[in-house]
């Protein structure tokens, strides 16, 4: 089998150890030499790991991807050694011979003789965004989550806002909902609270605002509203972040905005989650696989079987999602 690399080292990464095999390869015909050792994740065992791999003049390392606990091994590691970061599918071991030990000289073979690709890990800027953006879309759903609670309360308490108002957490829905709170009960008054073109619908208003509503309903709702507040807040703050971090790349920003359903929201995850050297994608095509939005290919006995679109990039997927959403409802001039 064609060697790829002399001396590499196969990491098997864990919450509180890493095994890593040093693999050093005596030539044709001879066994090569492999030497594993344990260091701790802290910052001192990581420290250690990386002297040994100087001391050992390791070439290549190749370490799984683990939930979360391979970032700092790898951004540590990074700066003095060619780092492969591996998915888990690409490198199961035999079942019925797995061990930690087992499992780092097994990383240590495949990168010795470059049997499994290497994931795409952005450089460190790109990946401040990537934290950013995925926090903002976390914050985003989380908001989300609130505000269907809160429809949930109106419901069961009889108030049918939301088919009047398109947004009850706008300022005609926030003045009902607050004067409900503090226990206005009186339908009309409540719909007289209504706003620009929604004092149209007053009557609409008075039928929607006529429900059971109690005190526990009361203070379920002041909660769910203070939470949602709360989050506009967060989310308000995190994307001063997320522009100030997009300065580096105002000018590749600014070129996806120019797509059709690319906007503010959208250009800064695509630039967090694909960078901006696209010469490590081939073709669109890849890109399209390596997001999740193309089946994978499934053959057998010349015949196609079954195949489900695979997980890629689930922050990359919605993204183009909401893109393609966006652009499907923009009119174009032809």
């Amino acid at each position: 089998m064609e060697l790829f690399r002399e001396r590499v080292c196969g990491i098997d990464i864990g919450k509180a150890t890493v095994v890593a095999c040093v693999r050093i390869d005596k030539g044709v015909g001879v066994k090569a030499e492999m030497t594993t050792r344990t260091f701790a994740t802290t910052t001192a065992g990581l420290l250690l790991l990386l002297g040994w791999l100087r001391q050992k003049r390791v070439q290549l390392v190749g370490m799984e991807s683990t939930g979360v606990y391979w970032k700092r091994p790898f951004y540590l590691i990074e700066g003095d050694f060619e780092v492969w970061l591996l998915n888990p599918k690409h490198v199961k071991i035999v079942p019925g011979r797995k061990s930690d030990v087992k499992d780092s000289q097994w990383l240590a073979e495949l990168t010795a003789h470059g049997l499994v690709p290497a994931s795409f890990v952005p450089p460190r800027p790109i990946r401040g965004l990537r934290e950013t953006t995925r926090y903002r879309t976390a914050l985003v759903r989380e908001r989300t989550r609130e505000v269907q609670r809160l429809h949930k309360v109106l419901e069961e308490a009889g108030i049918k806002l939301s088919l009047v108002a398109s947004d009850i957490n706008g300022a005609s829905g926030t003045a009902m909902l607050q004067a409900l709170i503090d226990g206005q009960n009186d339908p009309r008054q409540l719909a007289d609270l209504a706003k620009g073109s929604l004092r149209l619908k007053i009557p609409q208003l008075i039928e929607a605002l006529t429900g059971d509503y109690t005190r526990l309903h009361g203070l379920m709702a002041q909660r769910m509203m203070q939470r949602i507040r709360e989050l506009d807040r967060a989310i308000a703050d995190i994307e001063i972040q997320i522009q100030v971090q997009l300065l580096l790349y105002a000018e590749q920003a600014h070129r996806l905005m120019t797509i059709p359903g690319v906007g503010e929201h959208v250009a800064p995850v695509i630039i967090a989650e694909m960078g901006i050297d696209m010469s490590q994608f081939p073709s669109a095509a890849h890109v399209a696989s390596w997001a999740g939005l193309c089946p994978g290919i499934n053959q057998s006995a010349g015949r196609n079987k079954s195949s489900a679109t695979r997980q890629g990039s689930p922050h990359l997927r919605g993204a183009l999602g909401d893109a393609a959403w966006a652009a499907s409802r923009t009119s174009f001039n032809r």
